[in-house]
This record gives C-alpha cells, structure tokens and sequence, in this order.
C-alpha cells in the first residue's frame, strides 16, 4: 500500500509542478506583452495585470504543495539543528501537525471562499467566476495536506529526479 500511495503522490507532485511551471511560463509571456503594448503601441491591453495576478495565485498555491513535499520550502533551523535527536524528531512530527492544521484551514475556508464568490465575475474577465480564481487554495490545501499524510505515515519523499536515476 505504501508503494501506491507514494506513487500517486509521486504523480500528484509531478502535477503540482506542471501546473506551476506553466503559470510561471505563462506570467512571463503576459507580462512583457503588458509592457509591450503600453509602452510602443500606446494602448495598454487591460487584461495582462489581472492575468498575471490569477496566474501567480496557481503559481503560489500549487508551487508550495510542490516545494514542501520535497522539503524545498524555507525553514529556520537554528533552534532545532542543536536538540538531541529525539526532540527533533519531536519537533518535526509538531511541525507536520501544525502544517496540517494549515493545510486543513487552507481547505476548508477556502472551499468557503469559493462558495461565497462564485457567482461574483470579474471586471476584466467577466466570463470568469471569482470562485473559479480561488480555487488554487482549496486544492493547494488539499494537495499539501496529503503531502503531509505522506510524510507522517511514510517519512519523507525521495527526490523523484534522484529516484528515477537509481537502477532497481
């Protein structure tokens, strides 16, 4: 069973890191067509702005779950580094703890958020539901929240680059 889970985790990670990868992609277009039309067309296109800011809430969202679950994300371990090994241990499973209980919020208020917005549009995007644009935090919260079911029950992840380089 664990060798399923970590597998899909494996996926769910991979997917987490795509989806980033091309919102940072696609603010990197956005953003210098924003640029270009303002300043040498004289007619600023409206719609660049926001793009990028809903870009960079699935950016920020998904690219944390990613970075966290490889221990990528920043971290002070000044305090901790110089405990015995037992109290990091202990202060390593109180920080999954407390990160699950962020993950937790994440989901379910923004869950609440989505509701609440949903039949809201946007001005620049008025196809677009604002709940639609919040959405990246309930997944996000979801996704890091299994990340961390990963890490309590399984330990942490191997790197999936180094992983894969390993001969079976």
């Amino acid at each position: 069973m664990s060798q399923l889970f970590r597998k899909a985790m494996d996926a769910l990670y991979r997917l987490c890191v795509i989806v980033a990868g091309v919102s940072l992609v696609l603010i990197s277009a956005v953003i210098p067509w924003a640029v270009f039309t303002r300043y040498v067309l004289n007619r600023a296109s409206s719609w660049p702005e926001p793009m990028a800011v809903l870009l960079t809430i699935v950016l920020t969202f998904f690219g944390a779950a990613a970075c966290y679950r490889l221990g990528l994300h920043m971290n002070v371990t000044l305090v901790v580094n110089p405990l015995p090994k037992a109290l990091r241990r202990l202060t390593d499973f109180a920080v999954e703890l407390l990160m699950a209980a962020i993950a937790l919020f994440m989901l379910i208020y923004g869950i609440k958020l989505v509701d609440a917005t949903w039949h809201n549009t946007i001005a620049d995007f008025p196809f677009l539901s604002v709940g639609v644009t919040y959405l990246p935090i309930p997944i996000g919260g979801a996704f890091l929240l299994l990340f961390i079911i990963e890490r309590l029950l399984f330990g942490k992840p191997p790197d999936p680059e180094y992983a894969e380089a390993a001969p079976l």
